[in-house]
């Protein structure tokens, strides 16, 4: 009898564990945002082996051309990484109209829906151009700068416009003269108007607040494999205290990546013995004069050490042998 009771617990126990296998293990991710909404659209990641792969985009805006980002969007679902990361300017932006605003998101959002995996968005200067749209960012989005860790690597996401509000209000003026400008609506040259004249309008700006708040994240992380440092203009080329020299600082006893978009045109340097990264464009107008303005999906295979591949939309293709089409 005690036998056949043995056999019978054994045998429920082998039935329990087909049919209620342990749950796999879920990969590590970490943040600090604890209440509103937040800058992704997944934390649901896929298994991975050892190492992982991530895909970044460029500026979509600065003259989007139609349909270039929705086959980006079907080209990064054939490629897989595990999430994609953006570098700014992904809407036209550029006003305080709350519609046109919501418009503009829904259009870019809709079509980021179709990845099939997590997205992490980034503010350029289309994105946050005025403290309007920083509230509507907020309010939509989260935090305008924040961090992350995945298997062990450590993701600053930085505000390359972080301006007071007066002197973002002065930015937004001025953009907003030059524009007129460009278009022929007002007499004078581009290149004589007073935004053009700008440093922000090129590198940036980061206020003391974010500066410390990645500050606080670096020595929380002090012995991750490995830092990524997205933006979207080169806060790097400021020289001030409003520039990246205080955090590079910082990031001097670590292995670092530094990538940001905002030129429309690729390139890479070597700089305090790191690599820096300028994307070209992922939809955003170009230079038909630069042979480095072209449209490309970034790779990074996180193993040891990243393995990053830029691939030119153009030779991305599906098993017919042409550029797939956008979902």
């Amino acid at each position: 009898m005690k036998t056949h009771i043995l056999l019978g617990l054994v045998l429920l126990c082998l039935i329990s564990c087909k049919t209620n296998p342990e749950p796999a293990p879920q990969p590590k991710f970490e943040h600090d945002i604890t209440e509103g909404p937040t800058p992704w659209t997944s934390d649901e990641f896929e298994l991975e082996e050892e190492d992982f792969t991530f895909g970044i985009i460029s500026d979509l805006n600065g003259g989007e051309r139609e349909g270039v980002y929705s086959t980006a969007v079907t080209q990064l679902n054939m490629l897989d990484p595990t999430f994609v990361l953006s570098v700014g300017d992904l809407i036209d932006g550029g006003t305080e109209d709350t519609e046109q605003l919501t418009k503009e998101w829904d259009s870019f959002d809709e079509r980021t829906a179709k990845l099939n995996m997590p997205f992490f968005y980034l503010g350029g200067n289309h994105d946050l151009t005025n403290p309007a749209m920083r509230t509507f960012w907020k309010n939509r989005l989260g935090p305008r700068y924040y961090h992350f860790v995945y298997e062990d690597v450590l993701f600053l996401m930085l505000d390359s416009e972080d301006y007071e509000e007066e002197r973002m209000m002065e930015i937004y003026k001025a953009r907003a003269k030059a524009i007129k400008i460009i278009k022929g609506a007002l007499e004078g040259t581009f290149e004589d108007s007073e935004y053009f004249h700008m440093q922000e309008r090129r590198v940036g700006g980061m206020g003391d607040g974010q500066f410390n708040y990645f500050k606080g994240v670096l020595e929380k992380y002090p012995t991750v494999k490995w830092t990524f440092v997205l933006m979207h203009k080169p806060l790097w080329m400021r020289e001030d205290e409003k520039g990246l020299g205080k955090l590079e600082a910082l990031l001097a006893n670590r292995p670092y990546t530094v990538i940001n978009g905002h030129f429309h045109s690729f390139s890479n340097q070597t700089r305090h013995g790191r690599s820096y990264t300028i994307l070209g464009t992922t939809g955003g107008g170009q230079d038909p004069a630069d042979s480095l303005s072209f449209d490309h999906i970034t790779l990074v295979r996180m193993a040891k050490k990243p393995v990053i591949t830029h691939l030119k939309m153009e030779g991305i293709l599906d098993e017919a042998g042409k550029v797939p089409e956008g979902l």
